[in-house]
């Protein structure tokens, strides 16, 4: 397949571009971002400076992914999100002159594999996202999301766990039993944690 930056797009001659990835139509990839093999970097998207994404992440249209953000394989971003950095943001300090980069330490938002965040959700940073756990359309994260989490709302709350296949689980008639409509997969909820049967994580 090969590696595809179109020509609109701004990728740094600093940044680290994996095979088989796609750079598309505006996007920007700032210095220092490492991009894993066969991602997909839609139109307008935003990666900052030394930003990770591992293998196959899908980070879709208009997209704003700021630095330190670390996104594991398979992660996907919709489109319009935002995942912040600043915890405390200003464009002044408080004797009236202008930001610099040395006034202020950039945090980030931690997203874990195969995770999703929906179109137009926030994570303010700084946050991390479970593996597998779905972040809804509109969601405002400003606290930590457990793996195989599902998430909606302003701010942000639980209503459900989701599988490996994206579906939102359903619960069987054993206690802490769950199943995947799509796949049949088996979870088991303890203590507020979800793990996929036979996984010895």
């Amino acid at each position: 397949m090969g590696t595809r930056i179109v020509d609109s797009a701004d990728v740094s001659p600093e940044a680290t571009v994996g095979e088989d990835s796609s750079v598309w139509h505006l996007a920007q990839v700032r210095e220092g971002a490492v991009l894993g093999r066969a991602c997909v970097i839609g139109r307008g998207a935003y990666i900052g400076t030394g930003v990770r994404l591992g293998d196959h992440c899908k980070v879709q249209n208009y997209a704003l992914v700021y630095e330190p953000a670390e996104l594991g394989e398979g992660v996907f971003v919709g489109p319009a999100a935002v995942l912040t950095n600043d915890t405390f943001p200003r464009a002044i300090n408080p004797d009236g002159s202008l930001k610099s980069a040395s006034d202020w330490d950039a945090v980030g938002v931690t997203v874990g594999r195969g995770a999703s965040i929906g179109a137009r959700a926030v994570c303010v940073a700084p946050v991390r996202v479970g593996e597998w756990a779905t972040v809804a359309a509109g969601a405002v994260v400003t606290r930590d999301v457990p793996a195989h989490a599902l998430v909606v709302g302003v701010p942000a709350r639980q209503v459900g766990w989701v599988g490996r296949a994206g579906h939102p689980l359903e619960q069987t008639t054993t206690p802490g039993e769950w199943r995947c409509p799509s796949t049949g997969e088996l979870y088991h909820e303890n203590h507020g944690t979800l793990t996929p049967e036979g996984d010895q994580r």
